[in-house]
């Protein structure tokens, strides 16, 4: 099987330092992720400075009380970071790449050569956005958190509408942090069957376990939010893996990926091996020549070195041709 993608999700975790934001990504890279992912936006180009009532956060969220414009304000990654940021992740042999949250990101993001687009779980109602970004044939992972079966469909659609099928799409729960019991992993393996896409994990629970789950369930990509300290603080410390966190859950998902192998019915040399531990037909008990078969003096035992025991009836009731001790494999040369 191809190796899960494993996505360092950068997004606010900087706290506004770039030099936080490059030490973040050389962290991203000692604890094995593939991948580091950054958001391109301006709190202009998200939403409106403004504070009418629809503005306000009220979610029951971390970030409750503030106004949208603000908040992205505080959390967003400068653009003139993103060279740097770039060519740092490319030194370290990661893949960077960005979720742009208009066209004038998607267009930022092409001059800088970005290789995957990535929509965020509230972008996916934007189409032009979406036909805009998938427009440059680029790999499309597209969250779900908050998506209707016709949102996405709407989606898939618009990128494929572009001539564009390189789509993955990621099961998400957009709360933060989400309870693992909202984490419906069963959707991964659906998302991929019904869209007949690609399909992960963007995951914001705490811990690792559905991240190692999803991967069981055919999880392609996994995107976990990473911070280099949680002491830094930050909008989204609270829900972010540090590096010992994240290098833990590259190992786990190492481990199950190699465990779920491939689909084969084909011996390997060391099953082919332990065969003569399964069960066969042998002698149980001394015989003379010319005594009838029974189950009692010949049964199917380990190891396999005799007739196979699917023959057991057939021989049952026939004649021994010769005399032999309990112990002896039993074979058709024993018949008449």
């Amino acid at each position: 099987m191809n190796k899960v993608f494993i996505v360092a999700e950068l997004s606010a975790n900087h706290n506004g330092s770039k030099e936080t934001a490059i030490a973040t990504i050389k962290a991203a890279k000692r604890a094995g992720a593939d991948a580091v992912k950054l958001q391109t936006y301006t709190a202009d180009t998200i939403t409106l400075d403004c504070q009418a009532d629809d503005f306000k956060i009220k979610q029951g969220t971390l970030w409750d009380g503030k106004y949208l414009y603000d908040l992205y304000k505080e959390a967003y990654t400068p653009w003139e970071w993103h060279e740097e940021l770039f060519r740092v992740a490319r030194e370290e042999g990661l893949t960077c790449f960005s979720s742009p949250f208009d066209k004038t990101a998607v267009d930022f993001l092409e001059e800088l050569g970005n290789p995957i687009y990535k929509i965020a779980s509230f972008e996916i109602t934007d189409i032009p956005l979406i036909e805009h970004a998938a427009s440059k044939m680029k790999p499309i992972v597209i969250s779900t958190g908050i998506a209707t079966g016709e949102d996405i469909r709407l989606a898939v659609d618009t990128c494929r509408g572009t001539g564009n099928n390189d789509i993955t799409l990621l099961k998400c729960t957009s709360s933060y942090p989400a309870p693992v019991e909202e984490a419906n992993l069963c959707m991964i393996k659906d998302l991929s069957e019904r869209f007949h896409v690609k399909s992960g994990l963007s995951d914001h629970t705490l811990g690792n376990m559905a991240s190692i789950a999803a991967v069981a369930m055919g999880a392609t990509m996994i995107e976990k939010h990473f911070i280099i300290d949680r002491k830094i603080g930050g909008p989204d410390a609270s829900f972010s893996m540090d590096e010992r966190e994240f290098a833990q859950l590259v190992k786990d998902v190492r481990v199950v990926e190699s465990a779920i192998g491939e689909v084969s019915y084909e011996l390997t040399d060391k099953m082919k091996a332990s065969r003569e531990f399964c069960r066969s037909l042998y002698v149980a008990e001394d015989m003379k020549a010319g005594e009838v078969i029974t189950e009692k003096n010949v049964r199917s035992v380990r190891p396999g070195f005799g007739l196979h025991p699917k023959y057991l009836k057939e021989v049952l009731g026939k004649r021994i041709n010769k005399s032999v001790r309990k112990g002896t494999r039993f074979s058709w040369e024993l018949l008449d």
